[in-house]
């Protein structure tokens, strides 16, 4: 009995007070996810028509700010996509163990968090070419209490990433210095550690320099003097047996950093203290608060009204006017839901530039064509892809489409059947057919219209609570 108290007794205190780091410390056992990953290459991907892609949310990574998408990886990647020829999905995460387990299920394609290429990391993925280097240094407060010499962090407690390469720089900082270090490992990335120290609930954290010191640039309290482990190469990861894909990212990051793009982007993001600021301080920064735009709650209120999650009315009026209330298209749209001179007289508005009766007026506009589709697509999340195509080009086009699938026999309440209808409305053999009443459309920028506000969508879903 005494030896079961002792054994929940140790357990206890290692849970609460973390683990102690020694030149002996053995790998801990993991389950080999990485043994088999799922055989998914540059083919296949290319061949779905999207990249699923894993970033952190972060002030330099990816994050939303004033309703946009931006970040030094995510515009890497955004261009990647591009040149791939493929969508861009984003996954966010800041489990680094939890990204290498989807990377090799095939439920992600790329890691780009920037990883230092490692020995300790080489059976769990393949990595590209490097993208740069990065040191890793302490962060600490300034003041009284700050170390002056490695041998004052002994009996100290460090709160470090989850999995990341720091545990073992600081065994190694250990076993150099001969001092003994509480190393506490949390699910919480970099930059919230960082902010965790200076507003004094840790006394330390480990940080990628370049990181630390745009944190620091705009925290004065911040100390980051002290140089953990030199720089290194850091690159993203990729599965082990996608070598498709590890060919094509290679001559893709070759071309972009001799070209200048790499290095233009990392200055925007990680050499601008301004902006970093404003990223992490904004009350419309998914880093720092929790709102998309300055018109947030009248959104919320017009969502109410149709049945819809905010952030979905939100994408689409980011997508329509950049939540500019005063916006006004060459072609006399105007208002937050840039609606068109006939559609705001038909649903009342008679001030397009007061925000409230304009979004109200398109929310209305958005009832309207959800009733025109309810009967036909019963199921919701079908109908949103209807309603806002019909936003887009107008119901009577989407309706042909609609036409057309029924002609074919195709399965009209999806939308993936009647969308490609809707794109073939540009060619005289269709939008000439006899079903078709609207004639003429570019409907493949209807069809590209509704897949981008579900992406924005989803970026506002991942990272903005509801």
């Amino acid at each position: 009995m005494r030896k079961f108290v002792y054994i929940v007794s140790l357990f206890s205190v290692l849970f609460l007070f973390g683990v102690q780091c020694t030149p002996k410390e053995q790998v801990i056992v993991e389950e080999n996810f990485w043994e088999n990953p799922t055989s998914l290459d540059l083919e296949e991907i290319q061949k779905r028509g999207f990249i699923r892609a894993i970033v952190d949310n972060s002030t330099t990574s990816y994050y939303i700010y004033k309703g946009r998408r931006m970040g030094y990886e995510f515009e890497m990647l955004k261009n990647l996509a591009a040149h791939l020829g493929v969508r861009l999905h984003l996954i966010v995460k800041s489990d680094i163990q939890e990204a290498f387990k989807l990377l090799n299920q095939g439920k992600a394609d790329i890691i780009a968090m920037n990883f230092e290429v490692h020995e300790s990391r080489f059976h769990l993925a393949s990595f590209s070419e490097p993208l740069g280097q990065m040191g890793t240094v302490l962060v600490q407060r300034e003041g009284a209490s700050k170390i002056q010499s490695w041998e004052e962090l002994d009996g100290k407690t460090i709160h470090i990433r989850k999995d990341a390469i720091y545990k073992s720089q600081l065994c190694a900082i250990q076993e150099q210095y001969e001092i003994n270090l509480t190393i506490i490992e949390s699910n919480l990335d970099s930059d919230a550690l960082i902010k965790q120290v200076q507003a004094g609930k840790i006394a330390f954290t480990i940080a990628d320099k370049v990181e630390a010191l745009v944190n620091a640039t705009y925290h004065s309290n911040l100390n980051i003097d002290w140089e953990i482990a030199p720089k290194a190469d850091v690159a993203w990861a990729v599965r082990k047996n996608a070598p498709r894909l590890q060919e094509e990212l290679n001559q893709w990051i070759d071309s972009k950093t001799g070209s200048g793009y790499v290095q233009t982007l990392y200055a925007k993001y990680f050499k601008n203290s301004n902006n970093s600021h404003y990223r992490s301080t904004s009350t419309f920064s998914s880093v720092a608060g929790n709102r998309i735009s300055p018109y947030d709650e009248i959104i919320q209120k017009g969502a109410e009204q149709l049945g819809w999650d905010w952030r979905l009315l939100a994408s689409l009026v980011y997508k329509e006017s950049n939540f500019n209330s005063q916006a006004e298209s060459y072609a006399g749209a105007q208002g937050l839901l840039q609606l068109m001179p006939v559609t705001l007289q038909r649903f009342g508005v008679q001030n397009p530039q007061d925000p409230l009766e304009s979004l109200m007026g398109g929310v209305n506009y958005l009832k309207y064509l959800d009733k025109f589709w309810k009967e036909r697509v019963p199921e919701t999340n079908e109908r949103i892809q209807f309603i806002l195509a019909s936003y887009n080009v107008g119901h009577g086009h989407v309706e042909d489409a609609w036409r057309l699938a029924i002609k074919y026999g195709k399965n009209t309440q999806l939308w993936e059947n009647v969308s490609i209808f809707l794109e073939l409305k540009s060619n005289p053999m269709y939008y000439k057919d006899p079903v078709v009443k609207s004639g003429y459309a570019k409907g493949h920028m209807a069809v590209n219209y509704v897949e981008e506000i579900l992406l924005i969508y989803e970026s506002y879903r991942t990272l903005i609570s509801p």
